[in-house]
């Protein structure tokens, strides 16, 4: 197979080549192979390449309804036996794992053929990709500007036709924000859709791991076979009575969408996205569904956010000490990145009622959402500040760092820690070329309505062929 011929596939469409006999699985892992050679070196999407074990695994030829597709983990949060997973730090360098997580065995179970990990940022605790172990990852669209993070590598490799989906995770956007960055889709499904097994929550529930996709089938399918809870879940969804992926193309009826254009932590969006987001709603308007702008959401949107911030320090301090622990010695200000270091800190300040007040605040605020989308089916607003920023923009000025990182990330956080599935989809590009994503959040295990309404805007202003120039 040709590249060309590649490119012009999602993974569904290459599951059906390989099922019908018309390519093989290892056909298809050479092309990913080759591109990935040719471009992988100016945007550092995959950082541990994993040829001989995509071999194998092409070679075993599994069954499932993915069987011999190309496939890509993110290096946070899955595990695969006998290989490393940093989680983009240092301190993990030599982390190799000794079995399986439960979401990589379901992925090998549907057949995927995985061949590497990309590149992610220390933890996943920013929306940029440029940790110091692993190198910044480019954006395929612009090389001067990110990806986008934590899932950062993964969706440049997809944006560059490395492969046509990849894993992600999301724990304050981080699926949906370096889809946005890189005119990909990108699903956040709801919390307890996907398990963490053998590990516990991630950042008190608000993470969740799913993928970054071309199309809309593709990351429906992929929640199809993602979506396996596991017996001590803390968290629990079971599988939908109908399979996400037959929801794809059915109507979502017409639907009661409420938008906003405002920044929801702080600032003002670039104008550039506040056009999107009226672009999107004249759209939305064409499609019969009803519209309305909102100028205040619901909550206490302050609280939620020193309530997650409390649970993610925490979480990293919990992380950390564990590994002091098991290694014999303290972590030193030197083996982590700057803003880990100050997130280290303060997680370990964290009293134990400090951090149930802050899951009240979060809970309340989760609450305060779910009563907002009974009067609506669907919130939308902007998924990013602006635009991809340039490498570096968030970190070559320490003083200025929480005010550019929420001026990038304001409206993402808000739905890990409500739980609500929430997706982006790449409606917009700016004037110099940079994709823009429309961000649309529904009510607690609703992907199957958010599926139906992306699979019918991607019919109306359809975006596969629209490739990154590189």
């Amino acid at each position: 197979m040709k590249f060309e011929d590649y490119r012009q596939q999602d993974a569904t469409g290459l599951a059906a080549l390989v099922a019908a006999k018309q390519v093989s699985p290892a056909e298809l892992l050479e092309v990913a192979l080759e591109r990935m050679a040719e471009v992988n070196p100016a945007i550092n999407a995959v950082t541990l390449p994993l040829e001989a074990f995509g071999r194998s695994e092409a070679a075993a030829h599994a069954e499932g309804p993915l069987a011999g597709v190309p496939w890509l983990l993110k290096d946070l949060g899955a595990a695969l036996e006998g290989t490393v997973t940093t989680s983009g730090s240092a301190v993990f360098k030599d982390a190799v794992a000794d079995s399986d997580s439960a979401l990589t065995e379901a992925y090998r179970r549907a057949g995927l053929v995985i061949f590497g990990k990309t590149n992610t940022p220390e933890f996943g605790l920013m929306p940029i990709t440029e940790s110091t172990l692993l190198g910044p990852c480019r954006n395929p669209w612009d090389l001067s500007r990110t990806p986008g993070g934590s899932s950062g590598g993964a969706a440049a490799a997809v944006a560059a036709g490395i492969l046509p989906a990849a894993h992600a995770s999301d724990g304050g956007g981080s699926i949906r924000m370096p889809a946005s960055a890189c005119g990909l889709f990108g699903m956040k499904p709801s919390r307890g859709r996907v398990s963490f097994a053998p590990l516990g929550e991630g950042w008190a529930g608000a993470s969740i791991q799913h993928a970054v996709t071309r199309s809309v089938r593709d990351s429906a399918l992929l929640l199809d076979v993602a979506c396996q809870p596991v017996a001590g879940d803390p968290y629990y969804l079971s599988p939908p009575e109908r399979p996400f992926a037959e929801t794809v193309g059915q109507s979502p009826g017409k639907l009661r969408i409420a938008f906003t254009t405002q920044a929801m932590v702080q600032g003002e969006l670039d104008p550039e996205c506040v056009e999107a987001v009226r672009d999107a709603a004249r759209l939305l308007e064409s499609l019969g569904h009803s519209v309305e702008e909102v100028t205040r959401l619901p909550g206490d949107l302050p609280a939620m956010q020193r309530g997650a911030g409390d649970a993610i320090a925490a979480s990293i301090a919990a992380t950390l000490d564990a590994e002091a622990e098991r290694r014999g010695r303290p972590i030193g200000e030197d083996e982590v990145e700057p803003t880990t270091w100050i997130t280290y800190q303060r997680g370990r300040t964290v009293s134990g009622a400090a951090y149930v007040r802050g899951l009240a605040a979060i809970h309340a605020y989760g609450r305060a959402m779910a009563q907002f989308l009974e009067t609506y089916d669907v919130l939308m607003l902007s998924t990013l500040g602006s635009p991809a920023v340039p490498v570096g923009h968030l970190t070559q000025d320490l003083s200025q760092f929480a005010q550019r990182l929420f001026a990038f990330m304001p409206n993402t956080q808000p739905f890990n820690n409500t739980g609500q599935p929430a997706m982006t989809v790449p409606l917009a590009w700016s004037q110099g070329g940079l994709p823009i994503g429309i961000q649309f959040v529904g009510p607690m295990a609703g992907e199957d309505l958010l599926f139906r309404l992306a699979s019918q805007l991607e019919t109306a202003r359809p975006w596969f062929n629209r490739v990154a120039p590189l």
